[in-house]
C-alpha cells in the first residue's frame, strides 16, 4: 500500500511539473500566425484545424481531394522568410497528398485546379516536435502554391 501511494505521489509530482514546462503549441501557433497576417497585410481564412489560407486565384470549380494526385508549383518558407524548399522555378512536381503533411491534405483542397494562394501551417499540421534542416521543431510553415492540376 506505501508503494502505492508513494507511486501516486510520484505520478502527481511529475505530472505537475509536466504541465508547467509544456507548451501549448496550437495558440502560440495561432498568434505567430495572426501577427504574420497582420504584418504583412493579408486577407486570410482558416478552416477549424486553424489552418489559414489565402486565395489570390481560386481556380476552376474542380478541387482535388486527400485521394488525389496533385501537379503544383510552391515555396515552403518559414515567418522569418527563410526558404526551406521549393521547387525549380516554372516547373512543377507531382505528389499523392496521402503522402504529405496534414496541412497540405487539408489545404490543398482549397484551391481549385489553377489556383493560386498561400497556406499557413501551424506546427501541428507540418512536421511537429521533429526538426529537419532548415525547419525548426514546432515551426509554422507557409506555402505559395500554384496548382496546376490533379487526377
Amino acid at each position: 500500500m506505501k508503494r502505492l501511494i508513494f507511486l501516486a505521489g510520484l505520478i502527481t509530482v511529475f505530472g505537475a511539473c509536466k504541465k508547467e514546462n509544456s507548451v501549448d503549441y496550437a495558440a502560440r501557433d495561432k498568434k505567430i500566425i495572426e501577427d504574420y497576417i497582420t504584418a504583412n497585410s493579408l486577407t486570410a481564412s482558416s478552416t477549424p484545424e486553424g489552418i489559414y489560407y489565402v486565395i489570390d486565384n481560386p481556380g476552376d470549380g474542380n478541387h482535388p481531394t486527400v485521394n488525389s494526385v496533385v501537379k503544383l508549383h510552391y515555396k515552403g518558407y518559414l515567418t522569418n522568410d527563410t526558404v526551406f524548399d521549393q521547387t525549380v522555378s516554372g516547373a512543377t512536381t507531382t505528389l499523392a497528398l496521402t503522402y504529405v503533411i496534414k496541412g497540405w491534405q487539408i489545404g490543398i483542397p482549397l484551391f481549385g485546379k489553377g489556383g493560386k494562394g498561400k497556406l499557413l501551417i501551424p506546427s501541428d499540421y507540418g512536421y511537429g516536435a521533429q526538426s529537419y534542416p532548415k525547419i525548426p521543431a514546432h515551426s509554422v510553415l507557409i506555402f505559395d502554391i500554384v496548382l496546376s492540376d490533379f487526377y
